[in-house]
């Protein structure tokens, strides 16, 4: 079987189910972002080297081609259910565990640190804009999934803070100073 079909050549794709769509479609952008945020947890995994995260990545990737999939559905809620609050409550889990090893933040920081917290945090940035453009699909059914990527992110941040504490690289603040 080949890779390409030439069927995407007009700006169409298919959805799940062989629905026809246009590939601006809000729903394409957004299994787009999430196949993107999936990408660069790919790239964190593929540049950490502290292994402590790499099974809650790992699952975190299974977790997000899942949403893909749901996004992807002609009736992304039926078929294919959101992620279980089961999953919403292991990222808790872990931000908090790996929370209480960090020192509490009384500024903002920048975004930075060794390279695997560095591409942590631009996972973070795709995954906000991921969990936009979700709601803006405006579909109460896939409110575990907006909650999901809501937790993602913040479990991104504080994986991003925890990897570079693990590097011994601190926190830069963010001083508000332009100079």
């Amino acid at each position: 079987m080949k890779i390409y079909t030439r069927t995407g050549d007009s700006g169409e794709t298919s959805l799940i189910g062989g629905r026809r769509v246009r590939k601006t479609d809000p729903r394409i952008e957004a299994y787009g972002t999430i196949d993107e945020l999936n990408a660069v947890i790919g790239l964190v995994r593929a540049t950490s080297e502290d292994d402590l995260r790499d099974p809650e990545l790992h699952q975190i990737q299974e977790d997000l081609f899942s949403i893909g999939a749901q996004l992807a559905s002609i009736d992304a809620t039926e078929e294919l259910p959101g992620p279980s609050p089961e999953r919403v409550a292991a990222l808790e889990a872990s931000i908090d565990q790996m929370d209480m090893r960090l020192v509490p933040l009384r500024n903002f920081i920048l975004p930075g640190g060794c390279v695997a917290a560095a591409h942590l945090h631009v996972a973070r940035t795709v995954c906000r804009r991921a969990e936009r453009l979700v709601l803006s699909l405006n579909s109460e059914s896939l409110r575990s999934t907006v909650i999901y990527l809501n937790r993602l992110s913040d479990y991104l941040f504080v994986a991003a803070r925890f990897t570079n504490l693990r590097s011994k690289i601190e926190d830069v603040p963010w001083t508000g100073n332009p100079d």
